[in-house]
């Protein structure tokens, strides 16, 4: 048996966890630079406002509604995330860290205890130490776990817990699920299905296996083996290694000067640095772009990129920063008015792997990849103990690029200065 452990509106949640004061209130959080609505509580849903609809669209009905409106607050909800797997990590003997806000939990051997409580014990402990709610499905297959888990949150009646633990609760759930919103069945293959009559789960499940491997693949023939209870999918306890590492930003406004372009891509590239640092990885590869609006007209739109593979594979934040200054004097184009940069680290390689290449020559700066390494391990230790960006390349900075965050809420959990402070 396996259970799925979703966060409901998780980006809301950890909103109303610091603000209990919107608990009840429509609520609502936009993408980056103030752009898409990504988060809902379950009042906005009720108003008619879509998953990714532009806020610019929903403007007036939010301020006619009077929906609370945040910016997106990255560090409280991975703080927040954190806090909720450390939860589960204790109240289960395996766990899969899905996504932010999702968690799959090996429950091999609960069948002898009271199951349905265990789960309950579960949304109360999740709650109690985090202030999230969560809603749990339960299956003999992670697919079958994510229906029941969809189900927990559509039925209120079953108060955030679905197990689907007999032949006639499963049948009965794959009847009430289109096939649509089965787990790996994206747009595509939704229409294909639809097109030969398959609109359920329960049509997938009964389908022709040689239609099924025909049209859908590996993929989908492992797809309806999970529905029909065969477990194709275990718990990955190990995360597979990065095969890349990308940092991008869309820009608060347009950035016309090479400086401000610099400085952005140089802050990228360090940040690439401090990740491929804490993953133990060695970057052979690096890829900068820069990119206009795709809303400008066609003669002013603009998408530079390249690839570069570096002298020696690196995690250093200066080498990285040179590198990627390199490229963006390469394909910077002055006269346009830029609107996102990035940088992409590939090629990677632990860092003590015996596969890292070695220069039959070493040059001075090889001769020196200790003092680097110690420099660096010295940066990050400061930052960790500090913040974030205590200390930095002086290439780096958030300058008029950073992102638009009109709504930004505090960081409650991350920030010292943002801690709450209780008066008794």
């Amino acid at each position: 048996m396996f259970a799925l452990v979703d966060c409901n509106n998780f980006y809301v949640s950890c909103e109303r966890v610091f603000n209990p004061a919107l608990n009840g209130w429509p609520v609502v959080v936009l993408s980056n630079n103030d752009g898409c609505v990504i988060a809902r509580s379950e009042e906005s849903k009720a108003l008619g406002i879509k998953m990714g609809t532009p806020e610019f669209k929903c403007r007036e009905l939010i301020r006619n509604s009077g929906v609370v409106v945040f910016s997106s607050n990255y560090p409280l909800y991975g703080d927040m995330s954190s806090r909720v797997m450390t939860t589960l990590a204790d109240l289960a003997p395996d766990i899969e860290v899905y996504s932010i806000d999702e968690a799959f939990l090996d429950m091999a051997g609960f069948r002898r205890f009271d199951l349905p409580s265990y789960a309950a014990h579960i949304r109360r402990t999740v709650r109690k130490h985090t202030g999230i709610p969560v809603s749990i499905g339960i299956g003999p297959t992670k697919t079958l776990a994510k229906v029941a888990n969809r189900m927990a949150k559509k039925n209120p009646a079953m108060h955030g817990v679905c197990i689907l633990e007999t032949e006639e609760k499963i049948r009965t759930a794959l009847e009430q699920t289109m096939v649509g919103d089965i787990w790996g069945i994206g747009r595509q293959w939704n229409l294909l299905l639809q097109a030969g009559n398959i609109r359920t789960a329960a049509g997938l499940v009964y389908a022709p296996p040689h239609w099924i491997r025909k049209h859908l693949h590996i993929i989908g023939a492992r797809i309806q083996a999970e529905l029909q209870g065969q477990s194709c999918l275990p718990l990955e306890l190990v995360r597979p290694a990065k095969q890349s590492i990308c940092t991008s930003r869309s820009f608060g406004r347009t950035v016309m000067q090479k400086d401000e372009l610099r400085e952005a891509v140089a802050t990228f590239a360090g940040i690439c640095a401090v990740k491929l640092r804490r993953e133990k990885l060695l970057a052979s590869m690096l890829t900068v772009f820069v990119c206009t609006s795709p809303f400008e007209p066609q003669a002013q739109r603009y998408w530079g990129t390249r690839t570069i593979s570096l002298h020696l594979p690196t995690q250093d934040s200066i080498a990285l920063v040179r590198a990627a200054e390199c490229i963006l004097n390469m394909i910077f184009r002055s006269g346009h008015a830029f609107k996102k940069a990035g940088v992409l680290v590939s090629g990677l390689a632990p860092e003590k792997s015996s596969a890292t290449p070695l220069p039959l020559f070493p040059d001075e700066d090889f001769k020196m990849d200790g003092r680097k390494k110690k420099l660096m391990e010295t940066m990050d230790e400061i930052n960790r103990h500090y913040g974030r960006g205590t200390i930095r390349l002086a290439a780096e900075n958030t300058g008029a690029w950073k992102p638009h965050q009109e709504k930004l809420s505090p960081r409650y959990s991350t920030r010292w200065n943002d801690i709450i402070e209780v008066s008794v």
